[in-house]
């Protein structure tokens, strides 16, 4: 488990840099970017769908795991907006709590 919380630490630092770069760079304009690359229906528009498909799934996994709370619903929203960033986090804070990895794929709740 530690490796993989380190991993995680590596993966939120990367990314967080990589996007203070970029904000820096280009500004706050992901959305016409992101959107305009899929509907150009070229690679980087194929790799963003995918991409916003895998953060579709986090978000649903992630409001799963809390049973569909509200508070569950809502971190699924963060996690579908807050992407690897978010998941890194997040991972991190349960991680810290649970060893079991039952609890932590399943929930307290089902495991």
């Amino acid at each position: 488990m530690a490796s993989f919380r380190i991993l995680l630490a590596v993966i939120f630092v990367g990314i967080a840099g990589y996007t203070a770069v970029t904000i820096a760079n280009h500004g706050m304009n992901l959305m016409p970017v992101f959107f305009g690359d899929m509907a150009e229906m070229a690679w980087p528009g194929q790799f963003n769908f995918d991409f916003m498909c895998m953060l579709l799934l986090s978000g649903l996994w992630v409001s799963w795991r809390h049973e569909f709370s509200p508070a569950g619903l809502a971190l699924g929203l963060v996690a579908v907006f807050g992407g690897a960033s978010f998941l890194s986090a997040y991972l991190l804070i349960v991680t810290s709590k649970e060893k079991d990895v039952r609890v932590l794929l399943l929930g307290p709740g089902r495991a």
